[in-house]
């Protein structure tokens, strides 16, 4: 794993937001692209984010599953885990892609990460429901 995505995953086991945004570059960019107006720049905004989700979810712990790297281009698969202040379940799963500066502060990711749903449908009633035009 790159040095710069352990030392990101190591300030978020701490619930560090600043210490996140520090391994942001300045023109940082975040896009999620199954969700485009989720898409903001600069590491400013990663230390609100995520001051807010250490606030909603005290205990949260994340996980690097597995990780990859090709020339400055990081994949990570993560795993984020919790409770929400009442006590609910907290969890989420994807893909990050990262793409990495000269000096090793991430400059942009593509987050693929979503709730993990207990209770969602089965495959076949997805791909049915995929297949089928909507109305």
């Amino acid at each position: 794993m790159h040095p710069t995505i352990e030392r990101l995953r190591d300030v978020m086991n701490r619930h560090d937001a600043d210490g996140m945004a520090a391994c942001f570059a300045d023109n940082y960019r975040s896009e999620q692209p199954a969700h485009p107006n989720r898409l903001f720049d600069g590491p400013n905004q990663v230390a609100i984010n995520w001051a807010k989700m250490f606030a909603g979810v005290p205990d949260i712990v994340v996980e690097v599953v597995s990780a990859s790297q090709e020339g400055s281009t990081t994949w990570t698969e993560w795993a984020w885990n919790g409770h929400h202040t009442d006590g609910s379940e907290f969890a989420m799963r994807g893909v990050v892609v990262a793409g990495l500066d000269d000096v090793g502060a991430i400059a942009w990711q593509r987050l693929y990460m979503e709730p993990v749903e207990q209770n969602d449908p089965s495959i076949d009633e997805v791909v049915q429901k995929l297949s089928t035009p909507s109305r």
